[in-house]
């Protein structure tokens, strides 16, 4: 069994997922608001995932990608 990542790592790797979540939106022109929205988020929770803050679930993701318009692989590369 590989040796886990750091929790440094890991938080560092949810910080640039975090990055492209705010690029991706505003590249699409979109406030975070809308895209709470969108989702069925609270606004607070989109500011906090694209700071890196919290930890967003699989199905978190999904909705948020389908919000921006973006392959959700784009978001998690």
């Amino acid at each position: 069994m590989p040796p886990a990542r750091s929790s440094d790592s890991v938080l560092a790797r949810r910080r640039a997922v975090g990055e492209r979540i705010r690029a991706a939106r505003l590249h699409a022109n979109l406030t975070q608001e809308r895209v709470a929205l969108e989702a069925g988020l609270d606004r607070p929770s989109v500011v906090r995932i694209e700071r890196g803050q919290q930890t967003p679930t699989l199905d978190t993701l999904f909705r948020i990608a389908d919000a921006i318009g973006v392959p959700l692989a784009d978001l998690v590369r």
